[in-house]
């Protein structure tokens, strides 16, 4: 396992929630520190899913239904991490947007292979 890896994955991850909380009205995050916390627990949330459902239900499935599972694990992340608020419109839109920036700057999580 490369930590370093692991940990800028985390830390881009983080950016692009504080930048998606500043495009997207419904889905705000505190600060930095609450960004980085939001990372790690979509990330384990995302995990957690991918293990009980299969690679194809995440958003790496791509896909209708790995949209609106990234929508769900977003909206439910706010109830564990401090100084997140989302509403469920920001979710889908947050979803979009993440997706749209996942594009250009790949987020893979931490520990799963690349589909691409």
């Amino acid at each position: 396992m490369n930590w370093l890896g692991t940990i800028v994955r985390f830390i881009v991850s983080a950016i692009v929630y504080l930048l998606v909380s500043y495009l997207v009205p419904g889905f705000q995050i505190a600060g930095f520190w609450s960004a980085i916390i939001a990372a790690i627990v979509v990330s384990l949330i995302g995990w957690g899913v991918e293990a009980l459902f299969g690679p194809r239900i995440t958003n790496y499935g791509r896909g209708i239904v790995g949209f609106i599972v990234s929508a769900v694990i977003l909206y439910v992340a706010q109830w564990v991490v401090p100084g997140m608020r989302v509403t469920a419109l920001g979710a889908i839109i947050a979803s979009l947007v993440i997706g749209i920036i996942d594009l250009f700057i790949p987020l893979q999580r931490p520990g799963v292979p690349s589909d691409r």
